[in-house]
């Protein structure tokens, strides 16, 4: 059977997990976040393709596989698709899911961790594009601190393109509380500023630290950059005066990469 009404209770559940109103379920919106849930464990309590899906042979696999993981799987048509999805262009298939814990010990895990601490960063795409690059450059994990976007939110979840379903999060409305418990997990607090700090080249971030990264416009707070044990700013040739909150935090945490491998900068230029 094909649910062809917008009234259809499915709506209801998806549109309210959309809007960030259940506590307990998040939205995976396209076939990439959906398979990125499966393979890393993440619980999917139910998913709705369209009838075309079952042309698409990478839908059809997918389908199979949430049916070997026992999660329900409805028809719907393109109408009830776009009231689903929350895209302008919807998806083939969306699904919800279990939101994963905040993991504030995990952040920490290991010998030399790399923590991203995102302070106050509003902007979904943003967020998600923090996780991102920390997951690509090898960070342990991401605090969400202050009055950040909800990372497991569907425009952050899009952004972080499935790294934050296996990066640990943890969240934290208490920036002071997110910045103790990174230096009670032994990290070296490094704010990023768009002046007055030294370079991250000249930095030692080969050992346990935790980069604070501020949000749009106003960047970190003072009090915090105040306590910070170290100052980082990214080179910029004039007129740039400051960048992407997610680009900052791509050069530190590679910067961090780079040094943790042992490697050396190239002769300049």
């Amino acid at each position: 059977m094909t649910i062809s009404s917008r009234h259809n209770p499915i709506v209801a559940r998806y549109r309210a997990a959309a809007q960030g109103d259940t506590a307990d379920r998040l939205l995976l919106d396209g076939a990439h976040l959906v398979a990125d849930a499966l393979a890393a464990g993440v619980r999917v309590r139910e998913a709705a393709v369209t009838a075309t899906a079952d042309e698409d042979e990478e839908l059809r696999g997918l389908v199979a596989a949430l049916g070997r993981a026992h999660v329900e799987v409805v028809t719907v048509t393109t109408a009830v698709m776009d009231a689903l999805s929350p895209v302008r262009s919807s998806s083939a298939i969306v699904a919800l899911a279990d939101r994963p814990a905040s993991d504030g010990a995990a952040v920490y895990a290991g010998g030399a961790p790399l923590a991203v601490i995102a302070v106050d960063v509003q902007d979904p795409g943003n967020l998600g594009a923090i996780v991102r690059v920390a997951e690509a450059g090898g960070a342990t994990g991401v605090v969400a601190a202050g009055a950040c976007a909800d990372p497991f939110g569907w425009k952050a979840l899009r952004g972080s393109m499935g790294s934050a379903l296996r990066l640990p999060i943890a969240i934290r409305s208490d920036i002071e509380e997110a910045v103790t418990a990174a230096r009670r997990a032994g990290c070296r607090l490094v704010a990023a500023t768009p002046r007055g700090g030294a370079s991250p080249f000249d930095l030692e971030l080969d050992r346990p630290t935790a980069i604070l990264i501020g949000g749009e416009g106003r960047g970190l707070p003072r009090s915090i950059i105040s306590t910070a044990d170290a100052r980082a700013t990214i080179p910029m040739a004039p007129p740039v005066e400051s960048l992407n909150a997610a680009v900052t935090a791509a050069l530190l945490v590679y910067e961090a990469r780079r040094q943790r491998a042992g490697q050396k900068p190239g002769p300049e230029p």
